[in-house]
């Protein structure tokens, strides 16, 4: 039986992002690792459950203290060695640039790593990005240049990321594949006929500047004002931790004035998209929204922008619309279009549930991303 450590940055993204995979894994006879720096009682009993094996590590996710990143490092290598897998596979920034070198480090035959979008640092502002953001940004290309050419395979999920990384930076890479889509259990997300009495727009995710809170929030004031009656519903919550988040205040004033509704953090997702006539999303940049394949696999249409990522899950006119980034009058206008055209909340729902059958459906993406991580 082969062995394969996967190495994410939190027990959370290892049971929501990779458990289709981990399961898929299992199935084909591999004995499976699963590394996160944050596990409990619960999330290792959860992870058991997928059949796979919960390991902790140590790695500050978000420093950026050379010396901590340096200790993590040796720690992780120790634990990779003892573990002795044929493949090590690790998602998201921190964990590709150091669990590749502690991969190598222990000797690992095969080491595959996947860039489920650029982050912070390689998202446009409107104003520019701030200093603090223009050095994250130069650290983290130089350990680019130092992890990426140590990979068997780097795997992105949209035709932009490669070519703003390692063209753009000149950062060389053995070979490097586009996936698209990480997938769904689409079991997970049942068809539904979209809402339309009152017509109903959702937003889910985190209340950060770059996942265009703030133009959603403008753009449903827009709304709101020619057609009171519409729902506006946003799913999450403000993060007073993170500098990008609206703060509770702002947030504040518009759930008074009853601009939106606002339900916080849930865990029952796929109900309130069934709740809902059209999902929005106008984000600044992504790798490929999981949140946009949840929509649209229980046949929600998607407003979302024109930028990386998020362009490559709708066909504008077809499952949805693309707007141009940082305006709320363009998101608005099309908001109002399905307000004013109630049959294209339908149509365009339909569309969006075959699309995700053919692009998100679990058991065909990890099909073809267990051939590139063991090829």
């Amino acid at each position: 039986m082969k062995r394969i450590a996967i190495i994410s940055n939190s027990a959370s993204s290892l049971l929501n992002f990779r458990k289709d995979l981990i399961k898929y894994l299992v199935g084909m006879d591999f004995e499976v690792f699963g590394l996160a720096i944050d596990f409990s009682a619960e999330t290792k009993i959860e992870l058991k459950d997928l059949g796979a094996s919960p390991v902790s590590y140590t790695l500050d996710r978000g420093g950026l203290n050379p010396f901590a990143d340096l200790m993590g490092l040796n720690k992780l290598s120790r634990i990779i060695r003892e573990i002795k897998p044929d493949i090590v596979f690790s998602t998201f920034v921190k964990p590709v640039i150091f669990g590749t070198m502690a991969a190598r480090k222990a000797g690992v035959p095969r080491v595959v790593g996947m860039l489920e979008g650029l982050g912070y640092c390689f998202t446009d502002q409107p104003e520019g990005l701030s200093l603090k953001a223009r050095i994250i940004k130069k650290v983290q290309v130089l350990l680019y240049k130092i992890a990426i050419p140590k990979l068997d395979l780097l795997i992105f999920l949209n035709q932009d990321d490669p070519a703003d990384l390692l063209e753009r930076y000149a950062i060389k890479t053995k070979q490097y594949r586009v996936l698209g889509a990480i997938g769904l259990s689409l079991t997970d997300y049942p068809f539904s006929a979209p809402a339309q009495h009152p017509v109903t727009f959702i937003f889910v995710g985190r209340l950060l500047k770059e996942k265009g809170i703030f133009e959603f929030l403008q753009a449903s004031e827009i709304v709101k004002e020619k057609y009171p009656e519409t729902e506006i519903i946003v799913l999450g919550d403000v993060d007073s931790e993170n500098p990008g988040s609206i703060k509770q205040n702002q947030f504040d004033s518009y759930v008074a004035s009853k601009t939106i509704r606002q339900l916080g953090y849930v865990d029952n997702v796929a109900a309130w998209f069934q709740q809902s006539s059209v999902f929005v999303l106008p984000s600044y940049r992504e790798g490929l929204p999981r949140t946009s394949q949840e929509a649209q696999a229980i046949g929600r249409a998607v407003i979302t922008t024109d930028v990386p990522g998020c362009r490559e899950t709708v066909i504008d006119g077809y499952n949805g619309f693309l707007v141009p980034r940082w305006s709320a009058d363009a998101l608005a206008e099309k908001m109002i279009y399905f307000i004013e055209h109630p049959e294209a909340i339908t149509l365009m729902g339909a569309n969006a549930y075959q699309f995700a059958k053919e692009h998100y459906d679990a058991e065909i993406v990890n099909k073809r991303l267990f051939q590139m991580i063991t090829e």
